[in-house]
């Protein structure tokens, strides 16, 4: 087995099946389309986990349920739930899935990337981390967090 992971032994679940999604028939091609809680998640559920083979969503560290999406006010909030209340790489988590949206989704949207409340030793570091605007862009300058960033959004772009 490998050692020095946090984990060792995550509980893997079962993805779920993707549902077709009812796209109404937009009148005008140039009408600001709505989006909700099933597409962010479809953007967010195949990140692999930074220390196993496994996706965010096997994982259960986001679930379609800890989503919130306000389209009046362009807002989009996602809550992960780390699997271990430790985990060294809960920022990095978050940092994907931030990256992963602002990749994703028109730039009027603001994000709230945050751990579940109680699920983190130090969650407040951390949500304080992934939502400033500062200290995302210098990490994001970082070669080797951007490569592991990438190296884990690679599934969600397959």
């Amino acid at each position: 087995m490998v050692s020095g992971l946090i984990n060792a032994n995550p509980i893997v679940y079962e993805k779920k099946e993707r549902r077709v999604r009812n796209e109404a028939a937009v009148p005008d091609e140039y009408a600001v389309e709505p989006i909700d809680q099933l597409e962010i998640f479809y953007h967010i559920r195949d990140i692999k986990d930074p220390e196993h083979p496994y996706s965010l969503e096997e994982l259960k560290v986001i679930t379609e349920d800890a989503i919130e999406v306000d389209n009046e006010r362009s807002y989009v909030r996602v809550t992960f739930t780390p699997t271990v209340e430790h985990c060294s790489m809960a920022t990095v988590i978050g940092l994907c899935l931030r990256v992963k949206l602002m990749r994703s989704l028109p730039s009027r949207y603001k994000m709230d990337i945050r751990v579940a409340p109680g699920t983190h030793a130090t969650e407040a570091a951390v949500n304080k981390q992934l939502n400033d605007k500062e200290r995302v862009a210098a990490a994001l300058e970082n070669p080797n967090l951007l490569d592991m960033v990438d190296e884990c959004l690679a599934p969600s772009y397959a």
